[in-house]
């Protein structure tokens, strides 16, 4: 296929793993909840903490973004995805010895530890939306869906480092309890989570682990030659030296200048703004080449984005994400745990399988429709109300107790991130096409719509508790 020949396997799979790094700590945290939350004094008040602090990092986001648009030549990304991988490899070693320190704040026990450390980590991983995706801009397009492909892997990972651990392995026991009511001893069934294979210090130094080997990616992708050779390359001509055959031979042409056709590579904090591409109103035989019409990138004939399309793609991005990383995490529980464990553990499973499945279907087939890309979020979305009829049916939703039921369930589970991470990665790709900016921005909405989507869940499921959990063995 045309697109692997455009690429170097070695350098894909470095990207890759170099996206890995981008929400791996956070999401091994999520997955490791079932033994935390058994052994810490929040119990399953646990995961709300983790949403708001999750929701306080993205201060991080937020200064990068205002700091990268009032001083552009000083905020680099390069020295930011290094303190970004430092601090989050840093808390993760730290994790893995204090984890279970507990203090008392406001009267009540709390694991301060674990929930500062998180904080850390939370700052560094919201903070790469808009930091390693700006990055990206320094290679080809064609490696925008490796990085997602890593941050697919980001969630995978330790899903299934956790499913070797037994993570949420339980087994229903008769437990004697007092009835308040009469006085009396009663046996009710109770769910006992089971003694995971290794502990939780090992799964927090897999992620230590983790966040290093991203970091010698990320070295890599800066300093070695195979990596350096997939380097954007500027293009410069002279007025007089644009012409059919410029547009036919030149990968990336940028900004005419008044000089001989030379080629370097870049660093990625340097990457120019391809939107500024020959601004002085050459022709090609009929074709009229301004700055508020024009956009080459040869390979693909993309065609520079209308502001109104920049606009449709934004707040795409930011729906889904609102949804992927907001909406739906906050109710997966509701909506798969009544058809069984087994299926809430599928449907995870299954689902941080299907988001880098997704990433390289979009290395195959590139779609640049507006419409298509559209049809695709609507679908999702209709899928994505499915979800939260069940999660607000929940604890007796549709066909619970029938084997129907739970592949419906976990079946939607993961068509919705195949279509949404479909779509995602696809806009991630044409906006790669729009210059380092357009990244930046992108990754800014992806944040913006996650925390948007994370605070209205969190208002509707711990402040108005709309849903009711079913818990296992009743």
């Amino acid at each position: 296929m045309a697109c692997c020949r455009d690429v170097n396997i070695l350098v894909y799979i470095i990207v890759c793993i170099f996206g890995i790094g981008s929400w791996i700590a956070v999401n091994g945290l999520w997955v490791e909840l079932p033994i935390l939350v058994d052994q810490l004094p929040e119990g399953w008040n646990l995961p709300s903490y983790m949403t708001i602090i999750i929701q306080i990092a993205n201060i991080g986001p937020l200064v990068f973004t205002i700091a990268n648009v009032l001083a552009p030549q000083k905020v680099k990304e390069k020295t930011v995805v290094y303190i970004i991988i430092i601090i989050g490899a840093a808390a993760c070693m730290l994790l893995a010895f204090f984890w279970k320190e507990t203090s008392h704040v406001f009267g009540s026990l709390h694991s301060t530890a674990l929930l500062i450390l998180q904080l850390f980590l939370a700052l560094v991983d919201c903070t790469s939306s808009v930091v390693f995706l700006p990055f990206m801009a320094v290679f080809k397009p064609q490696y925008m869906t490796a990085y997602f492909i890593g941050e697919g892997f980001s969630g995978l990972l330790p899903s299934l480092v956790a499913f070797g651990q037994s993570v949420g392995q339980l087994e229903c026991i008769n437990v004697s309890v007092i009835n308040t009511t009469t006085n009396q001893s009663e046996y009710q069934l109770k769910a006992h989570y089971l003694q995971p294979n290794f502990t939780v210090q090992d799964f927090f130094f897999f992620l230590f682990a983790m966040m290093v080997s991203s970091g010698i990616a990320f070295v890599l992708l800066n300093y070695l030659p195979w990596c350096k050779r997939e380097h954007v390359q500027i293009q410069e001509f002279s007025e007089k030296e644009v012409s059919s055959d410029t547009f036919a031979n030149s990968s990336y042409e940028l900004e005419g200048r008044e000089s001989n056709s030379t080629q370097q590579f870049i660093d990625p904090s340097s990457v120019p703004d391809e939107r500024t591409y020959i601004r002085k109103g050459f022709k090609r035989q009929n074709l009229e080449i301004n700055q508020d019409s024009y956009r080459v990138v040869n390979d693909y004939g993309v065609k520079q984005m209308s502001w109104k399309e920049y606009a449709y793609f934004l707040v795409l991005v930011g729906w889904i994400n609102a949804l992927t990383n907001g909406v739906l995490p906050s109710i997966q529980s509701y909506a798969e745990i009544p058809y069984g464990t087994n299926s809430y553990h599928l449907a995870v499973t299954l689902g941080n399988i299907a988001n880098p499945v997704a990433c390289f279907v979009t290395f195959l087939v590139p779609v640049k429709s507006t419409t298509i890309l559209g049809m695709l979020s609507v679908l999702g979305t209709v899928i994505s109300v499915y979800i939260i009829s069940l999660a607000a049916y929940s604890p007796d939703p549709p066909l619970v107790g029938t084997i129907e039921g739970s592949i419906l369930a976990v079946a939607a589970w993961v068509v919705i991130y195949l279509l949404l991470t479909f779509v995602k990665v696809t806009i991630a790709t044409l906006f790669r096409f729009e210059g380092r900016k357009a990244l930046l921005w992108c990754g800014a909405v992806t944040q913006v719509g996650s925390a948007i989507g994370a605070a209205v869940m969190f208002v509707i499921v711990n402040v108005y508790a709309l849903f009711q959990q079913k818990y296992p063995c009743t």
